[in-house]
């Protein structure tokens, strides 16, 4: 069972990329992956898409052959996003278009919500409404939003102790049925006809 985060922050010292790593120790802790990918999005690594993913581009293809490997290799996705002005970061949403042969195509992802606040509702709608139509990646009906983040799931314990439990205990529960909907969904790739060229984009 191998299971990729993507940490979809832009930023340094990103909280997303502190839950991330906390997601990461659960998955291993939990023992529910073989293997963990982490990818981050800490500096904008990937260029806006453009037509040249579709023709071929030699820039594009040495840019995403490796990343294109880890997903297509993987079992199920942790998709972090962070609230930045009602909104999921824009680099996130890029790296959800750049996917178009089938590395994503009927995989459970478990959505992460981060505010620094009381906020991080609106990435989870956003994501659930307009990421998934053509990459095909499924979104289970469970997800987290990790609010206040600053004060819960330090290392230093530094924390809100009530919260803290709180979300360690509910983000247990939430990957575990992350690995359920990934040992589900393996004979639906298995089966004949779940990817059809015909009809390779969604309606």
């Amino acid at each position: 069972m191998k299971i990729s985060i993507i940490n979809g922050s832009h930023r340094h010292n990103a909280q997303s990329a502190k839950v991330a790593g906390f997601l990461a120790g659960q998955l291993e802790q939990l023992r529910l992956a073989d293997e963990i990918w982490r990818f981050d999005l800490t500096d904008n690594p990937l260029p806006l898409w453009d037509e040249g993913i579709w023709s071929g581009d030699a820039k594009w293809q040495q840019l995403l052959t490796p990343l294109s490997a880890q997903l297509a290799s993987s079992d199920g996705f942790i998709i972090i996003a962070p609230e930045w002005h009602g909104m999921a970061p824009s680099g996130l949403k890029n790296f959800l278009l750049l996917w178009g042969n089938n590395e994503l195509a009927h995989k459970p992802a478990l959505i992460v919500g981060v505010s620094s606040s009381v906020g991080g509702t609106y990435p989870v709608a956003e994501l659930r409404m307009n990421s998934s139509k053509n990459n095909r990646l499924c979104y289970i009906p469970e997800h987290l939003i990790i609010r206040n983040v600053e004060q819960v799931l330090n290392e230093s314990g530094e924390n809100d102790t009530e919260a803290d439990t709180y979300y360690r205990e509910r983000s247990a529960f939430a990957l575990g049925l992350l690995e359920q909907y990934a040992q589900a969904l393996r004979p639906v790739r298995a089966a004949e006809g779940t990817f059809n060229a015909k009809f390779k984009n969604g309606m």
